[in-house]
């Protein structure tokens, strides 16, 4: 509906993009709720924590996929054993992103994709996440996309204030990591009440948004399937 009222242009070279565009958008709002429930804290990087089954923490905060472990499993051990782990919420939008892609493209070719994976922050991004790191101004905001409130008057002294990746879940309703799913207002009021003493400036939320490269995980996506079904047919 969001599309169809736009003023702007959106162009598919099929519809199976588009239903593989809204498909994973909706795995993604999914995922989101999925790491709500999964008991998993809000940590800053100094006291960041996970499995040691699956992943090696490094001493900068950030998590590294241990030799010999499969991606698949590694990610859906964040969700099955939360309580295991504790970041902040950069990082967990990346989990987030990677749930998602893992619920939609065969498990074999999710693991050829993520080899070697760092989750830390929007600088160590894996290349297929890369378009979610950068924050860009767009005609129409859609469910699934990541969006970021931010505290310019943040009290120095809890600078894990300073603001708010949040996952736009629709209906007006954001999910930020370690503050739950709630709509813009109650984040608002959230990050205002971690200001400096003498504050003028609320916190809001920023006219921009990251999302994925739909096109680009949508020719993965098909060659995926390409090649599972040629595997089927040699066996």
């Amino acid at each position: 509906e969001i599309l169809s009222a736009s003023e702007k242009k959106y162009d598919y070279k099929s519809l199976d993009e588009l239903k593989f565009e809204v498909r994973l958008r909706e795995q993604i709002i999914r995922a989101a709720k999925q790491l709500q429930k999964s008991n998993m804290a809000f940590e800053v990087f100094r006291e960041s924590r996970c499995n040691p089954e699956y992943w090696i923490r490094r001493d900068n905060g950030g998590f590294l996929l241990k030799a010999g472990v499969k991606m698949s499993d590694a990610v859906q051990d964040i969700f099955d054993n939360g309580s295991k782990y504790g970041t902040e919420c950069a990082t967990a939008m990346q989990i987030v992103y990677l749930k998602a892609l893992l619920d939609i493209f065969p498990e074999d070719a999710f693991n050829r994709m993520f080899k070697n994976v760092y989750l830390m922050n929007w600088h160590s991004l894996h290349r297929y996440l890369r378009d979610t790191g950068a924050m860009t101004r767009r005609g129409d905001y859609l469910p699934g996309d990541r969006r970021y409130f931010v505290n310019p008057d943040v009290n120095p002294e809890t600078p894990e204030w300073q603001g708010e990746n949040t996952i736009d879940l629709g209906g007006g309703l954001y999910y930020g990591h370690g503050m739950g799913t709630h709509k813009a207002d109650k984040i608002i009021r959230e990050l205002n009440a971690n200001r400096k003493g003498g504050a003028a400036r609320d916190a809001y939320l920023i006219q921009t948004s990251a999302r994925p490269d739909f096109k680009r995980l949508f020719a993965l996506y098909e060659d995926a399937l390409q090649n599972a079904a040629a595997d089927q047919q040699t066996a």
